[in-house]
């Protein structure tokens, strides 16, 4: 088949990391011929196709006018690149990531009068920390979109379901895939602590609670800082790791001096991809405090570098903490409970031993590329024997 996958920009982050696996692995894997339509923009994240081979084994497309801010101006010029460029291309399938890529990639598609659209759902844009005015609009703009979109692609079972219950679409429109990463390569990567604090600058002697993401509002870190206050007071050589960059940082950094916790936080800073297995293995505990997430990555990676994971009770979370087993849940925004959690880690290294990992040889297998990409491509092929055109 021919496959193309469309998203606004390809910046360090946790849906370009599944949608550069998605058109590596249906590439190489299946055998599908394959183009990545991308918009050209980066940022201070890092651009995941800086380090691609030069002949990576699909196409990559740069369309100009694909920005990601809102633009009536570009928007209307990337709806007439698209179209034009599917009718050329002749795809037999359109996956698009992300809202404005998702917006104009599947209108365009359908008046290229692509066979299938396939929209993946790696959050909800509606969520409950907007003014209801804005989560109505969106939420009105996503069920609009469902008569240009056959099937939609969910990275957990809770976005699935607060999807379906939305209106956005039928329930039979709906699959989860797990949002995939090379889980052998990741596991291959670790390497002992000692080793890895010392990669990263991080002291030898501190217990050390690491936040992987990208400095951006929501993702949780002013969360992590609101917790770390108390935990300080109770555990003086506890350190918080940020690791991720974006605009945020100062600040983060801004809080990090008016809160007084200077010796408690270190900024790490962007990791490369293939060095983020060091970063975990220099963890004690990892906390995930963010606000809006369809099931983000850190946490199964957590679980496979055999760290204990403190995560918000939200989105899909849940799949892959159980509470006391492997980490603990948290209700949103309740940092007390955040800091008493994380308090119970920090201060007993022999239940972090005994916690950290449970579950993994599951997350190896439910989250590797070869599962995700293995379900896409049935999920094509079966959605392909459905359509008049392609059932040929």
């Amino acid at each position: 088949m021919r496959v193309a996958h469309v998203i606004t920009r390809m910046i360090v982050g946790g849906a370009q990391e599944n949608t550069l696996a998605s058109v590596q692995g249906l590439a190489a894997f299946h055998g599908h011929d394959v183009a990545l339509v991308t918009g050209p923009e980066t940022g201070p994240e890092g651009d995941l196709l800086a380090g691609l081979e030069a002949e990576p084994g699909f196409e990559v497309v740069t369309a100009a006018p694909l920005v990601r801010s809102i633009n009536p101006w570009h928007d209307g010029r990337a709806l007439a690149w698209l179209t034009r460029w599917y009718r050329d291309w002749e795809p037999d399938v359109v996956h698009t990531h992300a809202s404005k890529a998702g917006v104009v990639g599947r209108i365009a598609a359908r008046r290229a009068h692509v066979p299938l659209v396939v929209h993946t759902l790696h959050s909800l844009v509606f969520h409950a920390y907007q003014p209801a005015p804005v989560r109505a609009t969106y939420r009105t703009v996503k069920r609009a979109l469902v008569r240009f979109t056959d099937h939609y692609v969910s990275v957990s079972d809770d976005i699935r379901q607060r999807a379906i219950a939305a209106g956005i679409g039928r329930p039979e429109q709906h699959s989860t895939v797990r949002s995939g990463f090379a889980t052998d390569a990741f596991v291959a990567g670790l390497v002992p602590r000692g080793e890895a604090r010392s990669r990263l600058g991080l002291p030898l002697d501190r217990v050390v609670v690491g936040v992987v993401g990208r400095l951006f509002p929501l993702k949780g870190h002013d969360e992590v800082l609101a917790a770390l206050g108390p935990l300080a007071r109770r555990f003086p050589d506890v350190l918080v790791a940020f690791v991720g960059s974006g605009p945020l940082e100062p600040e983060l950094r801004r809080q990090v001096r008016e809160l007084g916790l200077d010796h408690h936080v270190a900024f790490v800073g962007r990791v490369p991809p293939a060095e983020v297995p060091v970063a975990f293995s220099a963890f004690d505990v990892l906390a995930h405090a963010s606000l809006r997430e369809g099931l983000a990555r850190v946490i199964p990676q957590g679980v496979l570098a055999g760290v204990p994971v403190v995560a918000y009770d939200l989105d899909g979370s849940r799949e892959v903490v159980t509470d006391g087993a492997n980490g603990f849940l948290v209700p949103p925004r309740d940092t007390r409970d955040l800091a008493d959690r994380l308090a119970v880690l920090v201060g007993d290294e022999p239940l972090r031993r005994r916690l950290g990992g449970v579950g993994a040889d599951r997350i190896r297998v439910e989250f590797s590329v070869e599962e995700m990409v293995h379900r896409l491509d049935a999920l094509y092929h079966r959605l392909a024997t459905e359509h008049p055109v392609l059932a040929r």
